[in-house]
């Protein structure tokens, strides 16, 4: 029998009741919504949660709670994991708490995983960077001779703004209820013509932009040209504004192609709104530091970013490619080792291996699952959501309220809505994933006995649009939500 809405809201309401306190739940967290003019109006996925206690794990609903029977979630599953035309699925689902493999379907069989693959990300970078860190946007005093872009002759002082890795950057004042657009370059600008106008500064400044935190190609060569084209990911850089993108209510459009260059033009654009008062005028073009800022340079001015628990959380719910990508340097550049793709891809690696999670058969050809060239089991992917669950890293829990929610949050917001499936909405916490012949979804869901459950299912070789088999998985979720299976 089909729940009710009003039933499912009540089931998840008495979740939340019932689960241990540190336990924490996917709050509600939504799709990007076009208007932002008005605080109302403030799509949730961007706003910053109230921070909590460090949960130590989650437990059963019920200390009694019975382990499922592996022969009844095998006759659960088993009759609608199937594909809507050709490939294969591989799954896997453990019970949380023991490990035990309770369902497996040629798990550690190395699949292409799409973006399950952010996963292993949020894992990295919550373990080398730290949920409570944050990247840092500075403005340092540039020399004070003439450079390339200003008027000859003018009494000119360059800026230096430096990119730290905050690719969330937002146009306007630093919106620190918000995870985009936490650090604004309008605020940056006023920190620094404030400054300047403490050192009796007028005149005409140049703006320099340093880029150099992230070195090696910008663009990943296991990335398909068309999917760079139609916007799945742009060249990278360690400062972009709205995640690399003109509109971040648009996630389907091309996204600029020299994001660090965009976030000058704009912080000059800030400069020439804030420093007309002051005495002060712009260069009109903006210009790529050749080199280092010189080590003893002054900082005028700094925003911080989200925190990366944050960011982990809105790389999963949204799924963004850029920043999975920026997350996976950045953890590099947090272990010592530069800021460029072949790190990132080691770094994820690195992490995965410190938790003990074995990696034999896995290659990482990049950190977003943009590239068909990946290769995770669907026991490795059920093994790193446990660890985030259950693992003893009590970091990793920042990434729980990541997971979209069936038919509530993020990338799960529109499916979970039919009478197949309507009994997981709310209840099924899970990544998704999709490429053109690849599909999959690794998460967590409490049974109907009160079991904490964590699967992988991964379909590969379907028939290209494999969006069409999202009703399978999602199917099968839901099974095992509703599954009484002891």
């Amino acid at each position: 029998m089909v729940r009710s809405w009003p039933m499912v809201l009540l089931t998840v309401l008495l979740l939340a009741l019932t689960l241990p306190a540190g336990m924490l739940i996917a709050p509600a967290l939504t799709g990007p919504a076009r208007s932002t003019a008005e605080p109302a109006q403030t799509p949730s996925w961007q706003l910053v949660p109230e921070r909590l206690s460090v949960p130590q794990g989650i437990d059963p609903l019920s200390n009694a709670a019975p382990v499922p029977v592996p022969a009844n979630v095998a006759a659960r599953l088993d009759p609608v994991l199937k594909t809507d035309g050709g490939g294969s699925f591989t799954a896997v689902v453990q019970d949380a708490a023991t490990g035990k493999v309770l369902y497996d379907r040629e798990g550690a069989a190395s699949r292409i995983p799409a973006s399950n693959m952010k996963l292993l990300t949020a894992v990295a970078a919550l373990r080398g960077i730290g949920p409570e860190e944050r990247f840092s946007t500075r403005v340092l005093a540039g020399p004070a001779a003439e450079t390339p872009g200003a008027t000859p002759g003018a009494a000119t002082r360059s800026v230096v703004l430096v990119g730290g890795g905050d690719v969330l950057l937002g146009a306007g004042d630093s919106a620190e209820s918000k995870v985009l657009g936490h650090a604004g370059l309008a605020t940056l600008a006023k920190q620094t013509v404030e400054s300047l106008r403490k050192g009796g500064f007028k005149g005409q400044l140049q703006v320099l932009v340093d880029d150099s935190l992230f070195t090696g190609p910008a663009l990943n060569p296991a990335w398909s040209p068309d999917d760079v084209a139609a916007g799945e990911m742009a060249p990278l850089f360690p400062l972009a504004l709205n995640s690399a993108r003109f509109d971040p209510a648009d996630t389907t459009a091309p996204r600029p192609q020299d994001s660090a260059m965009a976030s000058g033009e704009a912080f000059a654009a800030g400069l020439k709104a804030a420093g007309a008062a002051a005495g002060l005028t712009v260069a009109p073009a903006v210009v790529r530091l050749d080199g280092k800022p010189a080590a003893d340079a002054k900082v005028l001015a700094e925003v911080r970013s989200a925190t990366v628990s944050q960011q982990v959380d809105l790389m999963l719910q949204t799924s963004d490619n850029y920043l999975a990508e920026t997350l996976g340097r950045m953890t590099a550049v947090a272990g010592g080792q530069p800021g460029t793709n072949e790190s990132a891809r080691a770094a994820v690696l690195e992490q995965l291996s410190g938790l003990a999670i074995p990696t034999d058969g896995m290659f990482a050809a990049d950190v977003s699952g943009l590239a068909p060239a990946n290769q995770v089991s669907a026991r490795q992917f059920s093994e790193v959501v446990r660890a985030i669950t259950n693992g003893k890293d009590t970091r990793l829990r920042a990434a729980l309220a990541g997971f979209p929610v069936a038919g509530l949050t993020g990338t799960l917001g529109d499916r979970y809505i039919d009478e197949s499936t309507a009994e997981g909405a709310g209840l099924v916490r899970a990544k998704t994933g999709t490429l053109n012949t690849v599909i999959a979804l690794s998460g967590y869901v409490v049974d109907a006995d009160g079991r904490l459950l964590v699967f992988s299912f991964i379909g590969n070789g379907l028939t290209p649009g494999a969006a069409g088999n999202k009703p399978a998985l999602d199917t099968a979720a839901t099974a095992l939500a509703g599954c009484g299976c002891s």
